[in-house]
């Protein structure tokens, strides 16, 4: 463009006020997109905005939907905290927190929509907090939100789309770890071809507004105008502005460019408008959710002094595991690292550094001696993920001094070896099912006295090799299992034939050091309701890891039983937790048989840790959070060595 026709379109953009300062109307314009200001998002949300939008977004009825949908979609958590970007004056802050959500807060540009949000968050005195503040350069700290929403078709307002990447990115950032972003946005390829060129419509009965539409000359944006007028006083506003177009495509390669992963579309959204009339960018939405998955910032690499230093010990990414359906850790396995990571992290005087490269790992453990206090071990897969080798960790650790959560390697290695325990367990008066122990060399098998039966591998961990098909009711159906353990075990391990209880399954947690400072938790048990009725009730390897498998939606619940049947429980499974030296914390898997009496299965010494496992839900029955969980094992062990608070 030369400088003169420069000039001259300068003098036609600053021509929408007069020498008074009082707004004019431009009439008839063949180029909309030649007065859209770089940052009209700047100036336009004001008063008038809520005024010519308030179909949409002073609609209680439609907000309520909105958030109603959206909370569905990402499966919100009252602790969930959550950021509104882009939040205009605050509709759907204010809905999620009158629903009871509390770590809320909006942020947007406008100062005027901020102070509307503020106002009205005092008035119904909730505590959502309100800033004002650039999308493209975020207030917050890294990791900080479990939940990032843009929504009410607030994203692409930049002229550039690199601005749009940077707010993504920003998004990314201050996301913690499987993190989610939502973004509700108006669905481009729909609006391209059926936008409105031209309307008009009362705002109530003294304003109007009449608008004008077109596509910018690379068809990538929607170019509007609004010419605002009062009855009595003529034209108020004559303004411009554009959005961006985005496909569904094109919003699939900036998340992706920005990080994200696991993006999902949700359909379509559109209000559904008591006035019925010109919808504009808000007509036909697009809802689309992703995940950030990526590591927590490392705050600083330094061993601080005023803190206690602790190595948290854990199985090896980057290794196969045979134990998991796909031989290698999954999502599933980093989001659950991830929840560990995030929940040690509010744990106050404590800095944890984290090891899980099991090449390097004695090397790494040798350079940190004299530096750290004490290690935190939840490699509960084993060393090189080997369920083998899961006593070598604290061996290790014996080796090179160190304390050291959980049990030792001679009670690691009492518990692998079922019939072992079996008979500790006899010696202690505790109750025991009736069981068959098939060494090796056993080329007959003695039949049981008893069916039904389970069959299973004497040495295992995760329920590794039991699923439904080990469960017999005849001496054909338990040859055939124990040919399929052979076959895949081998032949020079035990299999142990145990009498099949049918009451109910439990399991009972123990944090602490019997018999002075300890918890006993709640007892837990599995819920068969949703399961077949021809399908026998166990919670085996199917339950555990097979998603397909209809013991997937099996579900734990607390377990409603006897006095006299907790207390043979809980005094038997501290008397097992002292023999076998357990340390810190342990759990214990008990069956009742058709009679209500309950039975000795197993001991777990270095139970699963995880988020949503069955220690952790127990302690939830007890009203201690998954933090608080992993906070009293950390003390358990402290008391234990002596180390200071």
């Amino acid at each position: 463009m030369s400088e003169k026709s420069n000039n001259h379109t300068t003098r036609k953009k600053q021509s929408t006020r007069n020498i008074n300062n009082k707004p004019i109307c431009l009439g008839p314009i063949a180029d909309l997109e030649e007065y859209v200001k770089k940052d009209w998002w700047k100036t336009i949300f004001n008063a008038y905005y809520l005024k010519t939008d308030s179909d949409v977004v002073d609609d209680e009825l439609i907000t309520s939907e909105e958030v109603r949908v959206f909370s569905d979609i990402l499966q919100l958590k009252p602790e969930d905290h959550i950021l509104d970007l882009c939040c205009g004056q605050g509709r759907h802050s204010i809905e999620l927190s009158k629903k009871g959500y509390e770590n809320i807060e909006g942020l947007d540009r406008s100062h005027y929509l901020i102070q509307k949000a503020r106002t009205t968050a005092r008035k119904f005195g909730l505590m959502c907090k309100f800033r004002e503040g650039d999308a493209r350069k975020l207030l917050y700290s890294t990791d900080s939100f479990d939940i990032i929403m843009i929504l009410g078709n607030s994203f692409g307002y930049f002229e550039s789309i690199n601005d749009d990447l940077r707010v993504l990115k920003e998004v990314s950032r201050v996301l913690k770890p499987w993190g989610k972003i939502l973004i509700d946005i108006t669905d481009g390829t729909y609006l391209r071809n059926n936008f409105q060129p031209r309307s008009w419509e009362w705002i109530d009965k003294n304003y109007f507004v009449c608008r004008e539409r077109s596509l910018s000359l690379d068809k990538q944006r929607l170019i509007s105008r609004e010419v605002i007028t009062h009855v009595n006083r003529g034209v108020l506003v004559d303004q411009f502005y554009a959005e961006r177009l985005y496909s569904i495509e094109e919003i699939t390669e900036i998340l992706e460019k920005a990080g994200f992963s696991d993006i999902t579309f949700h359909g379509n959204l559109k209000p559904n408008s008591q006035k019925d009339q010109d919808l504009g960018m808000m007509e036909r939405r697009i809802i689309v959710s992703a995940v950030v998955k990526k590591e927590w910032t490392q705050k600083s690499k330094r061993l601080r002094a005023v803190d206690k230093n602790v190595v948290v010990l854990l199985g090896d990414p980057h290794k196969p595991d045979i134990l998991k359906p796909s031989t290698v850790f999954d999502d599933d396995d980093f989001y659950t690292i991830t929840q560990l990571k995030a929940a040690l992290q509010e744990l106050k005087g404590y800095n944890f550094l984290y090891i899980d490269n099991h090449d390097t790992l004695i090397q790494e453990l040798t350079k940190l001696k004299g530096k750290i206090d004490y290690v935190f071990n939840l490699c509960d897969e084993g060393y090189y993920n080997d369920a083998n080798k899961e006593l070598h960790i604290p061996a290790i650790l014996d080796v090179l001094k160190y304390p050291y959560t959980g049990s030792g390697p001679q009670c690691l290695a009492f518990c692998y070896d079922k019939s072992l325990v079996r008979g500790i367990a006899k010696d202690l008066n505790v109750p025991v099912p009736e069981a068959i122990v098939v060494k090796p060399t056993d080329k007959i098998i003695d039949l049981p006295l008893y069916f039904p039966a389970i069959v299973k591998p004497n040495y295992g961990d995760s329920s590794y090799g039991i699923t439904q098909n080990n469960v017999v009711f005849n001496g054909e159906e338990l040859l055939n299992a124990v040919r399929d353990i052979r076959d895949r075990f081998g032949y020079n391990n035990s299999i142990l034939i145990e009498q099949y209880l049918t009451g109910k399954d439990l399991t009972i947690g123990i944090i602490g050091n019997p018999p002075y400072n300890y918890i006993v938790l709640p007892i837990l048990e599995e819920d068969y309701s949703s399961l077949p009725a021809d399908l026998p009730k166990i919670c085996g390897y199917e339950a555990k890891w097979l998603p397909d498998s209809p013991y997937w939606n099996l579900k734990s619940i607390k377990a409603e039983l006897e006095p006299e049947t907790v207390q043979i429980i809980e005094s038997c499974s501290l008397k097992l937790f002292e023999r076998l030296e357990c340390r810190d914390y342990a759990r214990f898997d008990w069956r009742l048989d058709s009679e209500g009496n309950p039975k000795l299965l197993e001991v777990n010494p270095n139970p699963g840790w995880c988020w949503d496992g069955h220690l952790a839900k127990m302690a939830k029955y007890q009203g201690m959070s998954y933090r608080e969980m992993l906070q009293n094992i950390l003390d358990a062990a402290e008391k234990r060595y002596g180390i200071e608070k």
